[in-house]
């Protein structure tokens, strides 16, 4: 075979391989466009969602303040021991009611039986001497009126006499410290409620200060939250407030009951303490509330730069929220927002929305960017 011949037909298989690739490559790019073109259609040609609209709401339920807290019990103690040693039985769980002195806890106290019955020895011992020096002291107190004993003689009596009365009182006070010791070996409850934790169990050591029992009162609960720098000067004491409890969607009244007038050690917060009015089984402590403060003094400069939208409206997606809004040719957009306070059933918000922008507060399907619209 010649040169000239292989050289055609190696440029022959080259320009077919070249052929198949480009016709490959065309059919490709003629598909994606008709899918493309299928999609777009499919989209333009689906329904449209019907919504409603509304405007930025300015100034809309803005009479109160919201700020979130937590439900606790007015009474509460985690109870401890001056003493040490081993804890020889709790008598209590968690959740168990208990009455005011009952006994929860007992730590054992033979070191202090064996101190008692040395003090009580001591006692005996002081009394017997008290008890001869009196007599001394009363006899040397008639012969001296007899003159038959001297004032000297007088007064070394009754120095004996005043030093056994002293141990007599010293040894009678010493008992008195060990029987109070005695009362941190049995720790009781020091007013009706709940146990709400245990911190021992049987054959733990017990250390002074340490806590053993935690014991909260059932009876009466309470709302502790934290009011920012800018809205606490609104709040007084004896006002008025309703409170939502998140978990349940219960609304509870209360009054406010304390106020903080410092933020030294709560970071810019201020504290406030609110008493409840009634509560029911179903709210416990601990649970997490938002608290509505009436505002009656609030600036209206304030209120009137203030951007409030429906919770309801919200979409939430993580950590961003965002809200629906109507664009060109009736096309939902998604709008990312920056939110702040909380007023009611209404959140601000500090960027994201103008006023003069409508947003969609319900729609009939299930909303995405780009979906068709029809407002209502």
């Amino acid at each position: 075979m010649t040169i000239s011949k292989i050289n055609f037909n190696f440029k022959s298989n080259i320009m077919k391989n070249f052929l198949f690739k480009t016709t490959i490559i065309a059919s490709l790019f003629v598909l994606l466009i008709s899918c493309n073109g299928e999609k777009k259609e499919a989209v333009a040609e689906s329904p449209a969602i019907a919504v409603k609209v509304s405007g930025v709401s300015e100034n809309s339920n803005s009479d109160f303040v919201s700020a979130s807290g937590k439900i606790e019990a007015e009474n509460s103690a985690d109870l401890s021991t001056r003493m040490m040693g081993y804890v020889t039985k709790v008598y209590v769980q968690i959740g168990q009611q208990v009455k005011a002195g009952q006994l929860l806890v007992s730590i054992n106290n033979s070191d202090l039986l064996a101190k008692k019955a040395q003090v009580d020895a001591s006692i005996l011992q002081a009394t017997a001497g008290y008890n001869n020096a009196k007599k001394d002291y009363d006899r040397f107190v008639a012969l001296f009126k007899q003159q038959s004993a001297s004032q000297k003689e007088l007064d070394d009596m009754t120095a004996r006499y005043e030093m056994a009365k002293a141990g007599l009182e010293g040894a009678k006070q010493m008992r008195n410290e060990v029987m109070a010791q005695f009362n941190y070996s049995n720790i009781t409850a020091p007013f009706s409620g709940v146990v709400t934790n245990t911190f021992v169990k049987e054959g733990d050591m017990a250390n002074p200060g340490m806590p053993l029992v935690s014991v909260e009162g059932a009876s009466k609960l309470q709302v502790t939250a934290m009011v920012s720098e800018g809205d606490i000067t609104s709040i007084k004491k004896g006002m008025p407030v309703t409170v939502l409890v998140k978990s349940s969607n219960e609304k509870l009244t209360g009054k406010v009951s304390e106020v903080s007038v410092s933020a030294k050690n709560t970071g810019g917060q201020y504290l406030v303490k609110i008493n409840l009015d009634k509560t029911d089984s179903a709210v416990l402590s601990g649970m997490f509330v938002n608290v509505q403060f009436p505002v009656e003094n609030k600036s209206a400069a304030t209120l009137n730069t203030m951007v409030l939208v429906p919770e309801s409206a919200l979409v939430r997606q993580g950590q961003l929220t965002g809200i629906y809004t109507v664009g060109n040719e009736n096309v939902a957009l998604l709008r990312w927002l920056r939110t702040g306070k909380t007023f009611g059933d209404k959140v601000e918000v500090l960027s994201g929305l103008s006023a003069d922008e409508n947003y969609i507060i319900s729609a009939e399907g299930k909303l995405f960017n780009g979906a068709k619209v029809s407002i209502q």
